[in-house]
């Protein structure tokens, strides 16, 4: 997109706000770099580059805007739409990778050496991995300033930086601000009163439709690990280096996070997490208009438009959950999940609700004894092979998973089928065309809408929606009366 200038331009000048994240406008005349929508008066056009990202615009030099805060821009959507490397790399840098195993981690993860990933990423991004997690801590780190009271010594750290001076610098070079200069102009509100809770914003691309999103999320949330309350879907969360616990309510222009978090150097993997759960850096400008094309899909995208796909802030636990949903209805799936939850999760405190535990790890799993698992014989085999190949490592299911392949891996466990693999591929793995023709609310959906109802013919029919069946997926699944299609009052 960078490279297309005269399409770049028309964005910045029409202040274009569906372009925020694909590029970044750096100006020659100012030294500032802003996103495509900033309110100021636009720039010369000969006075404009065009970076595919915040990391590539400070390494050339150029601090962020401080009016439009391009570093808060949604993500690219692209790096959830593909399944190459480069995309499987700014997943696994946005899940705090680097930060935590390095470049030489990150390497390994995607099965290429560093210098691979490196020029991969240079080549498309304008940066390397170690710059783009630098972007990252900076806005962690501002995050922080502005919205806790913590000594700056702690927040250096907790944003993943060395050294204070470090932290200082960078935070100087990205906002042209120093971190005390932040706070003084961050506005003060309640959340403050609140220790150890963050209240943010998170942007996303209009428009969306929090209907089927919330819905599906509330309707099958498994008591204890999450809720619907008081408007805001709620649930724990397994970080790396703790726990934490989230409040996600939709608004108009925003979604609105409260997060607790048992240690603050997860803020970056929690937000990041959240974001995929709520499939916040989709394009469904791109995603409504090519499924439109369709006559029967279009009435559907008309009445309803923005649809996202629910997904998931653990892909092991989905992998899970996916298992004991197969062939049982929603409610028994809950009763099932809830039942090792209070049997094997960790205990977490929740002093705003109803919050217990975190869901079982596949190692606490991995430990149960089969014979106490409430299924079909045929059922707790493939539940406790699934919990020990996760365990050992042997299946991965996170942010580098190669789509492909994961889905040959899953589809060679005894007892997953096609309905199983590909929900986990479509709520897990992020995958934008996974499909699921054999699902009983989509045959449903295609009989009343008069389109084929066999798997093998409504896969043929299917075709002209790639890339995006999994959204598609969410349009038939709205035209039925389920409660994972409604907004819980």
């Amino acid at each position: 997109m960078h490279t297309d200038t005269e399409r770049c331009v028309r964005a910045v000048q029409s202040k274009d706000a569906r372009f925020d994240g694909w590029f970044f406008t750096a100006v020659l005349t100012t030294g500032i770099y802003c996103r495509p929508s900033c309110p100021v008066v636009p720039p010369k056009a000969e006075n404009m580059v065009f970076h595919p990202s915040a990391a590539a615009c400070q390494q050339a030099g150029f601090r962020a805007c401080k009016r439009c805060r391009p570093d808060t821009s949604p993500g690219s959507p692209e790096w959830n739409q593909r399944a190459d490397a480069v995309a499987r790399a700014m997943r696994l840098i946005a899940d705090g990778v680097v930060d935590r195993e390095g470049v030489p981690g990150l390497a390994a993860r995607l099965g290429y050496s560093t210098r691979q990933v490196e020029r991969q990423l240079l080549a498309e991004l304008g940066a390397g991995p170690l710059a783009l997690a630098r972007a990252q801590r900076a806005q962690t780190a501002r995050l922080l300033v502005e919205t806790t009271e913590l000594p700056m010594a702690e927040i250096a750290f907790a944003a993943g930086f060395s050294s204070v001076r470090t932290f200082n610098d960078t935070v100087r070079d990205v906002f042209a601000l120093s971190p005390s200069d932040l706070r003084t102009r961050a506005p003060r509100n309640a959340a403050r009163a609140t220790p150890g809770v963050l209240s943010l914003r998170l942007p996303f691309r209009a428009p969306l439709n929090p209907d089927n999103l919330f819905g599906h999320l509330a309707a099958t949330a498994v008591p204890g690990v999450e809720e619907w309350r008081d408007g805001a879907y709620r649930r724990t969360l397994r970080l790396p280096n703790g726990h934490g616990i989230v409040a996600l309510t939709p608004r108009p222009d925003h979604i609105a996070c409260r997060l607790g978090l048992s240690d603050p150097r997860d803020l970056t993997v929690a937000i990041s997490r959240c974001r995929r759960l709520l499939d916040l850096d989709a394009d469904p400008v791109a995603v409504d208009d090519h499924l439109h094309a369709d006559p029967v899909l279009a009435p559907l995208v008309d009445k309803a438009p923005g649809r996202r796909v629910p997904r998931t802030v653990d892909a092991a636990e989905f992998a899970v959950r996916a298992v004991l949903g197969q062939q049982v209805s929603t409610a028994a799936a809950r009763t099932h999940a809830a039942r090792l939850v209070a049997a094997h999760g960790t205990p977490v405190d929740d002093p705003e609700g109803g919050l217990t535990h975190l869901f079982p790890s596949p190692e606490a799993l991995a430990e149960l004894d089969p014979e106490t698992l409430a299924m079909p014989r045929t059922r707790r085999t493939t539940f406790t092979t699934l919990v020990r190949r996760l365990a050992e490592g042997d299946l991965r299911l996170g942010a580098e998973s190669d789509w492909p392949e994961t889905r040959a891996r899953l589809l060679a466990l005894p007892g997953f089928g096609p309905w199983t693999v590909d929900v986990i591929a479509m709520r897990a793995l992020g995958d934008p065309d996974a499909f699921l023709p054999t699902d009983l609310g989509i045959r449903r959906a295609a009989r009343d809408l008069g389109l084929p109802s066999t798997p093998a013919a409504l896969t043929a029919r299917a075709a002209a929606w790639r890339p995006w069946r999994a959204y598609a997926v969410q349009y038939l699944w709205a035209t039925d009366s389920h409660p994972i299609n409604f907004l819980p009052v």
